[in-house]
C-alpha cells in the first residue's frame, strides 16, 4: 500500500451516504409537489372561472338575471375544481356589475404519513376590470 491511501480512512463510504441523503430529499420534494401542484392548479383554474363568471354577468341580457348567471357559473366551477363544501361564497351586486368573493382553506400533505400539512388558503375577489366597467 502506498502512504497516500492509508491516510484517507475517514473518506471511505461517504459517497453512498451522500447519495442516500440526496435521494431521500428528492423523494420528499417529489411527494410535496405531487400533493401541492394539483391543489394550486385547481385554485388558479377556479380564479379564472370566477373572472369569467362576472364577465358573463355583465353580458347577461333579456330575461336572464345577471346575479343568477354568476351564481350558477361559480357553483359549477366550485364543483369542477374540488372547492370544499364549507367555502364562503359571496356574490353581490356592486353598482352596475357583480362581484364574486370566495374564501376557503385546504390541508395539503407535504410530507408522507401526514407529518406536515400545509394550509392552502384561497381568498379571491373577482370583479370586472378595465373598459368593461366604464359606461
Amino acid at each position: 500500500m502506498s502512504p497516500a491511501t492509508n491516510t484517507r480512512h475517514s473518506e471511505r463510504g461517504s459517497a453512498a451516504i451522500k447519495f442516500l441523503i440526496i435521494l431521500v430529499g428528492i423523494v420528499l420534494l417529489a411527494n410535496a409537489g405531487y400533493n401541492y401542484i394539483p391543489v394550486a392548479y385547481q385554485g388558479a383554474s377556479f380564479r379564472q372561472e370566477m373572472d369569467t363568471a362576472v364577465v358573463k354577468g355583465l353580458a347577461a341580457s333579456g330575461s336572464m338575471k345577471p346575479l343568477e348567471v354568476v351564481k350558477a357559473h361559480v357553483s359549477k366551477a366550485a364543483a369542477d375544481n374540488d372547492v370544499p363544501n364549507d367555502a364562503l361564497i359571496e356574490i353581490v351586486p356592486m353598482g352596475n356589475h357583480i362581484q364574486a368573493h370566495v374564501t376557503y382553506q385546504k390541508k395539503v400533505n407535504m410530507l408522507p404519513f401526514g407529518l406536515y400539512k400545509y394550509d392552502y388558503d384561497f381568498d379571491y375577489v373577482a370583479a370586472p376590470q378595465g373598459y368593461l366597467t366604464k359606461e
